[in-house]
């Protein structure tokens, strides 16, 4: 507890936007605000497709990798990123079909999830990030535990943010998903239509969550404005399918956390119905040292508890990344 109050008293003065310093003039105070974080906007090409990401931060800082969920894009770290770029060097990519990357026609582009976690290798390798921590976040999760069984030797660090690794955290809300994956129906495909709808996409940024009032309704506009667009709803729908294919890799995935033993920092929000705390504690049989925090928020903890969980991350990759480049 004493550590805790000391972290959040330290990120209280490292994000503070301004400080005041005494001036000669007994009635005047000098203003001294910390010079802007630049975030720059990038598209790389590859294998033929075109990679938006999202970039910040010292070039020879330890990389941290930010992979996001459904429905949203790396605007999910919009928020994030400028609190961490003081130290690290942050990559935030948008997945094929997801915010400013390439959305190619469903037929001719697999959207799996083993081809993300490919295209995020190539990414990667393009920009010279040879270890990374990673934060990983709902679907970010299967793409970045992909990404570390083809190089453990990568990954530097893992921030656990409702992601999800055992059985134990596929509840009710999958139930017409695992439908879909038994039959492969066109009529269970069908189904799952609703999951794209607005009301959906609405319900995801505000079910569980503490603070209405701190939950901006841009969010739900902007993802399903590129939710909507023509041919989005069939690459979502072959993802809800592809899922299916991560569940086996579950036992591989935790036999990664037993093997490589990442310091990892889990910040969840417990009242989420997609990814719930169940899936959260499982994490510590195989993971045993890692710090686990459950957040009286829902799915996107960022846009409720950052101010909770930025300074829990900053002071987390202070200790553990230290001297890793």
């Amino acid at each position: 507890m004493k550590r805790l109050i000391m972290t959040l008293m330290l990120a209280t003065v490292s994000f503070a936007p301004m400080s005041f310093a005494a001036s000669s003039t007994p009635d005047q105070a000098i203003i001294t605000r910390q010079a802007p974080v630049t975030l720059h906007y990038r598209t790389a090409a590859i294998d033929g497709v075109n990679i938006f990401y999202r970039e910040a931060g010292p070039k020879d800082g330890p990389v941290v990798v930010l992979l996001h969920g459904f429905p949203t894009s790396s605007h999910m770290f919009r928020n994030l990123m400028p609190l961490l770029a003081d130290r690290y060097r942050v990559i935030a990519p948008d997945y094929p079909g997801f915010g400013q990357s390439d959305a190619p026609d469903h037929t001719k582009f697999a959207y799996t999830f083993g081809h993300y976690a490919d295209l995020v290798e190539g990414l990667l390798d393009q920009l010279g990030a040879k270890k990374y921590a990673m934060y990983v976040m709902d679907y970010g999760a299967p793409v970045g535990y992909r990404l570390a069984l083809k190089h453990p030797d990568r990954v530097t660090a893992l921030i656990v943010q409702n992601g999800n690794a055992y059985d134990e955290g596929l509840r009710e809300f999958w139930d017409p998903i695992k439908k879909y994956w038994a039959d492969g129906s066109n009529e269970s495909r069908d189904g799952l239509s609703g999951l794209v709808a607005l009301e959906t996409t609405k319900f995801q940024y505000t079910d569980g969550m503490s603070d209405l009032s701190r939950i901006s309704p841009d969010n739900w506009i902007h993802d399903q404005a590129l939710l909507d667009r023509p041919g989005n709803k069939d690459i979502q729908l072959d993802l809800f399918y592809d899922y299916r294919t991560n569940v086996p890799l579950y036992p591989q995935f935790q036999a990664f956390f037993r093997d490589r033993k990442p310091p990892t920092l889990i910040v969840w929000g417990k009242n989420d119905k997609i990814f719930p705390a169940e899936g959260a504690h499982p994490y510590l049989r195989d993971l045993p040292d890692a710090e686990l925090h459950l957040l009286d928020t829902g799915h996107f903890a960022l846009e409720d508890k950052l101010d909770v969980m930025a300074p829990l991350i900053h002071d987390f990759l202070g200790r553990e990344l230290a001297g890793k480049n």
